[in-house]
């Protein structure tokens, strides 16, 4: 939830996390649930910065029936309706085309291969 500025002399020794990419593939794993649950992002903006720094993308949904998410929960309200895996899939085709998913076996959590739709 904090992206990398510019830094250094004149802010010019390394730039921002975004003028450095896209990078070819992002590895996005047991991340969503963090930004969405313990930050507050609503996904469409978690889809929408993920497809400014990558092509590709690899990223893991986290249920809410999932004991660390639960765990998160345990704390506070649940505010979150939407953050369920149909609207996780919607917001990020906005973005993404999904190549492919599947199921971690012994697990409720799904891997997504996507891949940045280009812009026309």
């Amino acid at each position: 939830t904090n992206p990398s500025p510019n830094i250094g002399w004149e802010n010019q020794e390394r730039m921002s996390l975004f003028e450095r990419g896209p990078a070819d593939t992002v590895f996005a794993l047991a991340l969503i649930h963090h930004l969405a649950i313990s930050n507050n992002l609503p996904l469409n903006k978690i889809a929408n910065l993920l497809s400014r720094v990558c092509n590709s993308l690899i990223i893991e949904f986290v249920p809410k029936r999932d004991s660390q998410v639960q765990r998160l929960l345990s704390t506070r309200e649940d505010i979150f309706p939407d953050y369920i895996e149909q609207v996780f899939e919607g917001e990020f085709l906005k973005y993404f085309t999904i190549e492919s998913s599947v199921r971690i076996r012994d697990s409720e959590r799904t891997l997504y291969l996507m891949q940045r739709r280009k812009c026309t």
